[in-house]
This record gives structure tokens, C-alpha cells and sequence, in this order.
């Protein structure tokens, strides 16, 4: 197979010097890299649960004292109205040097024996080179592989400080929706300035296939409530000569889509970056098993905008959901009335060139277009969270795959999320590209029971690291 310059892939490279120094220094340092994460794991810093808030400011204080023994000169928690963050910088002593700022997040999702872990979930245990533990890879495991990357590549480099202004912003809250996040990114713009962000809390699409993410979707969500009698009202005596919300929720729905599947609210797909027939083509060469998918999402048949594979509906187009649908009566038997009211929610995932305030517009309109006279109809739209993407030819996304590629000694594909996150709002607040580093695969069962990660692919995270920071300094100088 022949290797074009736009394929942004690396093919097997020689086991270099630096290489092996990095390598020998990993695996010097791996028993104690293992042990200092799983002390870490045994903090139950669960944000979504009030009674463990003291663990997650605990969790954030060991971070930020393991941060200070790494050797970051700086190094705060940062509190919030919620959870508290914590901050690193390590400059690098070089004005031509790019400034990148690492995310993640030290907070976990509820786990508890009950829920069918085999194991305590804060009690790590490795068992066939696999570490199981609440966070292990969601997202402490992807967190903590930068500390022993950063040390790694000072010693296979003889440096002092990292090639680049290194800094590290791991929030408390995004297993709670990251409802402070936007506001301390706003706060502390100038703090957090960086040419680029990389964001360790993603995955690959397997062990035996490496691949970065270039993008993430966006989301907004609302409620419409719809408003009829002024209480619920005898279907004899009155059906067929008013308007009934049950029946508006109802058409309301079906006026969702068109027959091809597309989104028929109008000005629904204004401004949006279209895949171009490089990416398609990239989507097209992962081995995606489309039937084993189906297993995976419990579900027996595809769907959805016609013209596109599975892949690029989930990950590059975007979508308009129904996530709840009621009204009227729902108990057993039958009541024969006209309801009062009815509702539905809607969800709607965005991608790049989607501006969610235009979407919240257009949206409000085709509803009130839809209702007939004599239904009242109310909508509330949840904070949005917006979608972001990286040119395939950028810069530092060509730094990311070449050390991935390094590490793992073949090819790097690509991939998007079809997922929302807070990584977008780093991206539009500090005006940088959003990275995806990430080495978890779909069977480490993030907020499942029996979280786990594969120690073998952390520890290319970490010799991923140990090469990146240099390749992006050699390829992504500013002028002097």
C-alpha cells in the first residue's frame, strides 16, 4: 500500500536512540508510575455525589502536590462554585516555542460493589496486564500518563524543561456536566492562552488500531411544552372540535425529518463543513464491522440521512433526536379524554460550521410554524455546547500522529466523536485547535462496571508524550 502525504499516517519507524532512551526510562519508572496511579485511583472523587466532595478536592490536592514532584514550577488548584481544578505550567524557557495546554478531568463517575464490579471499584487490581478501577481510564489513567511522558522526554533529551510551555488544566466536574468549566475558562483566558490543546480524555478505535480524533460534535438540547384545555376535558363531549397537545406533540415529531432522513427544520444545515472526499475515504479504510456495531448499540437495523455510511452519521453529520415524548393519560386502561398538555424533548448534535444560537432560532420558528391555533407552546433550550474541528493538514494534529506513530510503530488512522464535550469551549473561548490524545479502547468500559485500562496501551500514551512535545517544538516554531 502506497503512502500519499495526505494520508497524515506514519509507517514503521527504526528503533532510534531517542527511542530506546525512552523506552529504558519507561520501563525504570513503570512499577512506581503504576503504583502512584492506583494511590490516586483509591480516591473515590465522585463529583456527582455531594457526600464525596471531599474526595474530589482530595483527588485535586494529590494531583496537584504530584504535579510539583514531577517537576512543574507551577502548580495551583483552582477553586470553583463547584469541584476545584487543577493548573500546571512548566515554561520552556525558548520564545519561539509553541505553548500547549493539556485537559482532562479527575473526577469519576459512581461506582459501587453492588453495581457488578468484581472487585472493589477503588481498590485497583491488575489482572492479565490490565488495570481494573474506577477511573482507570476515565479519565486519572490519561490524565496521569503526561506526568511520566514529560519526564521521559527531558531525560531521552538531556533537557530541563520541556520543549514547549507545557500546561495542564484537569477539571473537577465533568462527570457532572462541567457546569463551572465554561466561566473558569473565561476567568483565566490569559492564564490558559495556548497555540493548541490537547485533550486526553478520548480513545482509540482498538489496540490494533491507532487512531486520533480530529473532531467532536456539538449539542444543544430543549423542552417544548405544548398547552391545550385549560385542564383535561371529555373526549365525547369535545374531541374532534379542539385542538388536542397530545395530537400537536405527535405532529410535531413527525415533522422532524424529511423522508430521506434529513433534518427538515429550515436553516437547520446553514453554514455547515461538509466531509470533503479525502475524509470519507479515511472513514472508509477502518475495519468498521457494521453488524458488530449493531450488537453493540442493541439495536437491529441502521438509519439515518441517506447518502452517508454509519460512520460519517455519527461522527460528521449532523442529527435531531427525540429523547422523550408524553401527554395525556398513562395508566392501565383506558380514559377517554382530551390532556391538558403534552411535551417532547429534543436533542440536536452539531458539527463544524453549526452555530447553536442559529440553531435555537431556526428551531423556536419551526415549532411555532408547526402548532395549530389554540395550542400554547413554550420551549426551553439548555446551555449549548458548541462543536469543534481540526483540519486534517494542521501543524500540530501532524506532530500528534507522527509520535502516536512512533510509539506504536505503524500506521494512524482517524476517527471523530460523535459525542459533545467540554473541549469546545477551550477551543472558542482561547481561539486554539482542540487535540485528541487518547490510548483507552470501547472495551475499557468507561462508567460501566469493571473499568479498566490496558497497561500495555498506557504506556504508549506515555512514550507518545515523550516524543510530542519535541516534534511539535521542531515543526511548529513562531518566528523569532
Amino acid at each position: 500500500m502506497s503512502v500519499r502525504a495526505d494520508r497524515l499516517v506514519t509507517m514503521s519507524h527504526p528503533v532510534d536512540s531517542a527511542v530506546s532512551a525512552v523506552r529504558t526510562y519507561i520501563e525504570q519508572h513503570r512499577a512506581a508510575f503504576l503504583d502512584d496511579l492506583a494511590e490516586w485511583l483509591r480516591i473515590p472523587s465522585v463529583s456527582a455525589q455531594p457526600d464525596h466532595a471531599p474526595d474530589v478536592r482530595r483527588s485535586a490536592d494529590w494531583l496537584a502536590a504530584k504535579l510539583k514532584e514531577t517537576g512543574f514550577p507551577t502548580v495551583e488548584v483552582w477553586q470553583t462554585p463547584g469541584a476545584p481544578a487543577v493548573y500546571a505550567e512548566w515554561p520552556a524557557g525558548d520564545p519561539q516555542a509553541p505553548t500547549v495546554l493539556v485537559y482532562g478531568h479527575h473526577d469519576v463517575q459512581p461506582a459501587a460493589l453492588e453495581d457488578g464490579w468484581d472487585t472493589d471499584p477503588f481498590e485497583p487490581v491488575v489482572h492479565e496486564n490490565r488495570l481494573y478501577a474506577r477511573g482507570a481510564a476515565d479519565d486519572k489513567g490519561q490524565v496521569f500518563f503526561h506526568t511520566l511522558g514529560v519526564r521521559a522526554h527531558l531525560a531521552a533529551t538531556g533537557r530541563t524543561a520541556p520543549a514547549v510551555n507545557l500546561k495542564l488544566l484537569i477539571e473537577g466536574e465533568e462527570e457532572s456536566s462541567s457546569p463551572n468549566f465554561r466561566a473558569l475558562v473565561e476567568e483565566q483566558a490569559g492564564r490558559l492562552a495556548a497555540d493548541a490543546v490537547i485533550v486526553s480524555d478520548t480513545g482509540m478505535w482498538s489496540a490494533d488500531t491507532p487512531t486520533v480524533c480530529t473532531g467532536m460534535r456539538g449539542l444543544t438540547e430543549c423542552e417544548i411544552r405544548l398547552s391545550g384545555p385549560d385542564h383535561d376535558i371529555h373526549s365525547g363531549s369535545f374531541g374532534g372540535a379542539v385542538p388536542n397537545p397530545a395530537t400537536a406533540a405527535a405532529r410535531l415529531v413527525a415533522a422532524l425529518h424529511d423522508d430521506h432522513a434529513r433534518v427538515a427544520v429550515p436553516g437547520f444545515y446553514d453554514g455547515i463543513v461538509e466531509l470533503t472526499d479525502r475524509e470519507r475515504e479515511l472513514f472508509a479504510e477502518l475495519p468498521f464491522d457494521e453488524d458488530e456495531w449493531l450488537r453493540t448499540a442493541r439495536s437491529h437495523a441502521t438509519h439515518g440521512e441517506a447518502g452517508h455510511t454509519t460512520l460519517e452519521r455519527v461522527w460528521a453529520r449532523p442529527t435531531a433526536e427525540v429523547n422523550g415524548i408524553g401527554g395525556g393519560y398513562q395508566g392501565p386502561g383506558s380514559k377517554t379524554i382530551i390532556p391538558s398538555s403534552a411535551f417532547v424533548k429534543l436533542s440536536f448534535r452539531l458539527v463544524a460550521g453549526q452555530d447553536p444560537e442559529h440553531i435555537e432560532k431556526a428551531v423556536r420558528a419551526w415549532a411555532a410554524e408547526q402548532v395549530p391555533a389554540g395550542i400554547g407552546c413554550e420551549i426551553a433550550f439548555s446551555p449549548a455546547t458548541r462543536p469543534c474541528l481540526t483540519p486534517l493538514d494542521h501543524p500540530a494534529l501532524q506532530s500528534v500522529v507522527r509520535a502516536m506513530g512512533r510509539a506504536f510503530e505503524g500506521p494512524v488512522r482517524f476517527t471523530r466523536e460523535g459525542g459533545s464535550g467540554p473541549a469546545a469551549d477551550l477551543q472558542e473561548v482561547l481561539g486554539a485547535p482542540v487535540l485528541f490524545l487518547g490510548i483507552s479502547v470501547p472495551s475499557d468500559g468507561w462508567h460501566a462496571p469493571n473499568e479498566k485500562v490496558e497497561l500495555d496501551l498506557l504506556l504508549k500514551g506515555v512514550e507518545t508524550t515523550a516524543y510530542l512535545w519535541g516534534d511539535l517544538a521542531e515543526n511548529w516554531r513562531h518566528a523569532p
